[in-house]
């Protein structure tokens, strides 16, 4: 794991109330961010509505002079963290925000935050390593998702794909001292631009909580696991903005592998059969029936047992596909 985060930038930029640079100290670490923030008097009425992302601050203690001091020690891999894995770096990014009134009311003031690390270019997915076994921690969670090359034994040493070739997309997460996870790839699409807006132009690729609906139309699949707690995607190259940057959006859940359900799962569509089939145990093929309609919460259990930090929005790229094939 060390050698993944080799080294650190850390990009902060103020907006709106024009808070000095040395009220706010963020340190990243290989897991972790520690955030010290200075809060001014009209601040302090309510820490509540000082956040990192979706977490309340760790620690918030006041001054002598009626200021306070917020501080937030949280995983990367939680508090609605994105993770964005670029060509050469992995990126986590979240806003500071102090909300006087509750949303829809917008916050009156942001402050993004940004933690980047080089992505080494000797990194292998874990199923591939020597070394690979039971990783020791604290119980905390660590997300990981790259493209590999052919045959899956590294990070591919380019991002230009012609058309209709396979892109080897690996995702996985670190298990550490949890039970045994499953991971799974909820929704995922394609699009032009490394942030999405309500205007965005997607294709879709996974959708209906784990329907691998790009495969109706093209060869893309699930591959069988090496392990539960990481998922290989044979993704064909598709048309979609060809010629163009694209990047690849996506749901990372780390999941009880023995409560798969409507709403957890990874289907892949047999075209020779014109059948859903489920990736992990195919004599419960019925818990993909609903890939062509709708699937949805059949109790609010399902989604309330997911502990906060088991899910990750993730964006993968940029790549380019070519027309040319040769």
């Amino acid at each position: 794991m060390n050698g993944l985060w080799q080294c650190f930038f850390i990009f902060v930029v103020a907006t709106a109330l024009g808070v000095p640079e040395d009220d706010i100290q963020i340190v990243c670490k290989e897991q972790y961010v520690h955030i010290t923030w200075k809060v001014s008097k009209s601040m302090t009425v309510n820490p509540a509505r000082l956040l990192l992302g979706n977490c309340l601050p760790s620690r918030f203690s006041n001054t002598s002079t009626g200021e306070a001091e917020a501080e937030f020690i949280v995983q990367l891999s939680d508090c609605g963290f994105k993770q964005m894995s670029t060509w050469k770096y992995v990126i986590y990014e979240n806003k500071l925000t102090y909300r006087p009134l509750p949303k829809p009311y917008p916050p009156s003031f942001t402050y993004p935050v940004r933690c980047v690390s080089d992505k080494p270019n000797a990194w292998i997915p874990y199923f591939q390593s020597s070394t690979s076994g039971v990783i020791q921690g604290h119980g905390d969670l660590a997300f990981h998702m790259t493209i590999l090359n052919h045959d899956f034994s590294g990070p591919a040493e380019s991002n230009i794909f012609p058309l209709d070739s396979f892109v080897p997309i690996w995702a996985g997460v670190d298990q550490q001292t949890h039970q045994p996870l499953l991971l799974l790839l909820e929704e995922c699409v394609a699009s032009t631009t490394l942030e999405m807006y309500p205007d965005t132009l997607t294709y879709p690729l996974i959708t209906n909580k784990g329907c691998l609906v790009d495969g109706k139309k093209s060869h893309s699949k699930f591959l069988p696991r090496y392990q539960s707690s990481s998922i290989l995607l044979h993704l064909q190259a598709f048309r979609f903005a060809a010629g163009q940057e694209v990047y690849i959006h996506c749901k990372l859940i780390a999941w009880d592998p023995d409560n798969l359900n409507e709403l957890k799962k990874a289907c892949n569509y047999n075209k020779d059969t014109g059948e859903w089939e489920l990736l992990d145990d195919p004599s419960k093929n019925s818990l993909c029936q609903c890939c062509d309609s709708t699937c949805i919460e059949r109790s609010r259990r399902d989604t309330q047992s997911a502990a906060q930090g088991l899910v990750l929005n993730s964006v993968l790229g940029p790549l380019t596909i070519t027309e040319d094939s040769s």
